[in-house]
């Protein structure tokens, strides 16, 4: 019903610059809180950024300063603008949503309003790595 698809991954120098996008679409009446984290290989994954519905970020210590994080509430979109891009960036970046899905529209209830239930979503995925 939902689905989180990023884009934008590729192979970048260092010092370079790269935006990675995050799209949800499908039954959805809100999305709540976005982030960005991202896992190197054989390493945990970790948090980059957030974003609330509102525009409040949070960034963790490895991008701070560098990571810019913004969202398109129209649009259901939120991005990752990466600068000064090091080795040590090297990674699968994926997206995550809390998104209110559509279960039932408001032709289809009692009250005519939507019925919803919450669920956070992943995206696959997309990469980032360094050409030396």
């Amino acid at each position: 019903q939902v689905q989180l698809v990023e884009s934008g991954g590729g192979l970048v120098q260092a010092g370079g610059s790269l935006t990675l996008s995050c799209a949800a679409s499908g039954s959805i009446l809100n999305v709540h809180d976005m982030g960005w984290y991202r896992q190197a290989a054989g390493k945990q994954r970790e948090l980059v950024a957030t974003i609330s519905s509102g525009g409040n970020t949070n960034f963790a210590g490895s991008g701070k300063g560098r990571f810019t994080i913004a969202r398109d509430n129209a649009e259901n979109t939120m991005y990752l603008k990466m600068n000064s891009l090091k080795p040590e960036d090297t990674a699968v970046y994926s997206c995550h949503a809390a998104i209110d899905v559509i279960v039932a529209s408001p032709a289809d209830t009692d009250d005519s309003t939507f019925r919803y239930v919450g669920i956070t979503y992943w995206g696959k995925g997309t990469l980032v790595t360094f050409s030396s």
